[in-house]
This record gives structure tokens, sequence and C-alpha cells, in this order.
């Protein structure tokens, strides 16, 4: 089995990252800011607030399952609030994460929440936005399965420092892992994390039982070539002792995105 898990930037790439979709061989994708359309519009809208100005797919959750026909796709929204055109027209939209399963595989559970804050329906509003995050038994068809998590961390403008909401959103993200795994079920947690090594997720995940492959794997590296800044750790692929890892790669190449996706292989 295939776990993929990005950062889409909100398809700002993509003309890249459309056809790498269909060549990657994700059995399970994991995107993170992710846009899901509500109402028709242009392809391309802009996002914008103090601190950042983006171009967005006005639908790319519907983008990546055009490209992935079949997949079992499952949008999970942290905020709702306006996109504009080029003309300044107003599109209502929201921002937060999707998942995509591979036909052939079975979606024996799932759990969606919060691990910081609720739904903003109000327009996307300041830092923090609220996070949500996707947990996902995925069974083979053999009496095999593997939980499959992933969530988008907090942004903070000050930087990817511990705060006291990080924190707790870590415990949260535990908390709800270890409520829905079954004993001795392998667990993949992954995401941009928005937070350095050192980190206190690596504690609170390493509390219960789960290791990155990122950091223990000598990758110094999560970020593209657009991304400008010196930092340049901010995803992480967390699993437990059960997770037999056939391959773990964090890619440069293909550019798909200002972060490199993280790509592991995994048997049963």
């Amino acid at each position: 089995m295939r776990i993929v898990s990005l950062n889409a930037w909100g398809g700002q790439v993509w003309d890249a990252l459309g056809p790498w979709l269909g060549t990657v061989g994700a059995d399970v994708l994991c995107l993170q800011e992710v846009i899901r359309g509500l109402a028709p519009g242009p392809e391309w809208l802009r996002y914008g607030d103090a601190f950042r100005s983006l171009d967005q797919r006005r639908d790319l959750f519907a983008d990546v399952s055009a490209d992935l026909p079949g997949y079992q796709a499952r949008f999970a929204p942290a905020a709702r609030g306006d996109l504009l055109d080029a003309d300044g027209g107003v599109h209502p939209s929201e921002h937060g994460i999707a998942q995509w399963v591979a036909p052939d595989l079975a979606i024996a559970g799932q759990w969606q929440g919060f691990v910081h804050g609720s739904f903003r329906v109000g327009g996307w509003g300041e830092e923090p936005v609220p996070r949500t995050c996707q947990v996902t038994r995925i069974a083979t068809g053999d009496d095999s399965s593997v939980v499959v998590g992933h969530l988008h961390g907090l942004r903070d403008p000050s930087g990817k420092g511990d705060t006291p909401e990080r924190s707790a959103q870590w415990r949260a993200l535990a908390a709800a892992v270890e409520t829905f795994r079954e004993p001795g079920e392998p667990v993949v947690v992954a995401g941009d994390l928005n937070v350095l090594p050192g980190s206190d997720v690596f504690g609170v995940l390493g509390g219960i039982g789960l290791t990155d492959l990122v950091t223990t794997r000598g990758h110094d590296d999560t970020r593209t070539s657009l991304y400008k800044k010196p930092q340049r750790h901010a995803n992480y692929m967390f699993v437990s002792p059960e997770v037999r890892v056939v391959s773990f790669d964090v890619p440069a190449e293909p550019v798909v995105s200002d972060h490199r996706p993280l790509i592991l292989d995994l048997a049963f």
C-alpha cells in the first residue's frame, strides 16, 4: 500500500500537480490546504489576508477527484469564507483537508473532528484558523487494516515554535487516534504540522508509540525550491511499530507545491 501526504498549497502549481496525481500511485492520498468551491465560477480565485495573497484553485477538491476517478473522496472543512476572482467578484468557498482512497480498498471506519477550535462559518478570520483532522481505517480485503490520520497543523505568523495552542492540538490528535485504533493496529499519522524538529509533537505522539520517519531517516528538507525561507521542515509522517515500512521518500522533484510530498510504501 502506498500512502502519500502533501500540503497542496491551494493547487497553486496545478499544471504540475494534476499530472503527478495520476502517476504517483497513491492508494491513500492525504492533502492539506484544499479549497472546495460552493458555487460555479472561474478556475482560479484569490485569497488574501494581512500576511499573504495567494492564487487558489476554485475547487481543488473537485479537480483532484476528477483526476482520480473511482477513488473514495472525503473533504473536511475547517472554515468557510470568500475568495475573489480577477474582477473582484466574491465566491463562497471552504478551506480544509481531504483524503482519497483507492477503489479496491474498503473504508472500514472513519473519524473526523477538530483538534483546535470549531468550524468557522463567518469568514476566514484571524489566525489561528480552526484545524480539523481525518482518521480512517482502511481494510485491504485480506483481513488486514491500517489507520491513516492526517491534519494541517496550526499556523502562527510569529513562527514554528511550540505554543500552548499547538501543544493542546497534539494532545487532541493523540487522544483521537488512541480512541479510534484497535489494539495492535498499524497507524500512520501525517501532514504539514507547521513545526520544527524538537517540537512537543514528537513527545506527545511518541507517548502513544508513534515515530517520525522524516527526522529519523535523515531527511533535512521537506520544502521545494518554491519556498524561499531558510526553515526547511514542516511536514512529518509518524508510524506505529506495527507498520512494516518498505520505503519512505520525500522527493524534491517534481515540484507540485511549495511542500514536498511524503511517500510511504508499507507491507502487510
